[in-house]
C-alpha cells in the first residue's frame, strides 16, 4: 500500500480540539487499543488538557506540529519539538580555551491516529521533527522520554538511532500532573521514564 503524502504545519489555537481528540485516541481509553502506542493499562484519564496544549502551542522556543494528509483536513499525527540549550563543554589548546554549548532539542507529544499506525507515518514525522529542530535552532542532540514499561516503543526509537542517556538515564513519572487531569489515575506504582537521545 502506498504511503499518503503528508503536510506539516505549525499548530494554532484553532487546532486544539482536533489535537486533543487525536492524542487521547492514541494513548488513553479503549479506542487507543486499536494502535500499539496505547497506555490504557498504565494510566487513565486525559493525557493533556486544553490549557496545557495551548501553553505548548504558545511556547516561543517550541513548535507543536500538525500533520495532515495532503489535500485534506484529516489530522493523522502531531508532535512537539523544543529547543533547550544544553550544558557547556570546554576544550583547551596551547593557544586558546573555547567553550561550546550543546544545542539540545526535546521531542514529545507524539501521536499517530491508531487506525493509521504501523504504516510508516510515525517514522516520517519523527524524521521531519529532527530536521526542523536542526534547521530552526541548530539542535545537535534530540532527547525524549518514554515510559520504561513500554519496551516495544523504546525498541522502535532505538531502531531509529536513539539510545538511553548516559548522563540522565531515567526521570520520575509525573504522578501529580496525572492526578490533575480529568479522570487521571496511574494504574501501576512502578512507572518511570527512560531518557533517550540521538545526535543529529
Amino acid at each position: 500500500m502506498s504511503q499518503p503524502h503528508l503536510t506539516f504545519r505549525d499548530a494554532t489555537a484553532a487546532d486544539i480540539p482536533a489535537l486533543l481528540a487525536l492524542i487521547q485516541s492514541a494513548y488513553r481509553g479503549e479506542a487507543s487499543r486499536k494502535g500499539w502506542t496505547t497506555e490504557a493499562d498504565l494510566v487513565e484519564g486525559e493525557r493533556i488538557d486544553e490549557p496545557g496544549l495551548l501553553e505548548k502551542i504558545s511556547e516561543p522556543n517550541g513548535v507543536v506540529m500538525v500533520v495532515t494528509v495532503e489535500g485534506t483536513d484529516d489530522v493523522v499525527s502531531c508532535c512537539e519539538f523544543l529547543h533547550r540549550s544544553g550544558a557547556s563543554s570546554s576544550s583547551t589548546t596551547t593557544e586558546t580555551t573555547t567553550e561550546k554549548q550543546q544545542q539540545v532539542g526535546y521531542f514529545g507529544l507524539f501521536a499517530v491516529d491508531p487506525n493509521r499506525q504501523a504504516g510508516g507515518i510515525g517514522r516520517r514525522v519523527l524524521e521531519h521533527a529532527e530536521r526542523e529542530a536542526a534547521r530552526r535552532w541548530g539542535v545537535t542532540t534530540m532527547e525524549m522520554t518514554v515510559i520504561a514499561a513500554r519496551a516495544d516503543i523504546i525498541a522502535w526509537y532505538e531502531r531509529r538511532g536513539y539510545a538511553q542517556s548516559t548522563t540522565e538515564p531515567t526521570r520520575p513519572f509525573p504522578h501529580e500532573m496525572v492526578a490533575r487531569m480529568r479522570g487521571g489515575r496511574v494504574l501501576r506504582d512502578d512507572l518511570h521514564f527512560v531518557v533517550l537521545e540521538k545526535a543529529l
